[in-house]
């Protein structure tokens, strides 16, 4: 007995995946037609990093007991 309600089982467990691929919506991705456009403003100024390089080893040299 328990093979036959093992088989509707597994019939009804298909029917159901069955039924729900077929409700299933088809989902399409396409590029778009103008291209992407990235826009970064970046401006580094190197002089920045050397000014506060030698204020901080103004800083060490002027309070060399605190480091």
């Amino acid at each position: 007995m328990q093979g036959k309600a093992d088989m509707k089982g597994l019939k009804i467990s298909a029917a159901v995946g069955m039924a729900s691929l077929a409700l299933a919506g088809c989902v399409t991705v396409e590029a778009p037609t103008e291209p992407i456009v990235i826009e970064l403003n970046v401006n580094i100024r190197q002089e920045v990093i050397y000014r506060l390089a030698d204020d901080a080893g103004d800083t060490i040299e002027n309070n060399a007991d605190i480091f």
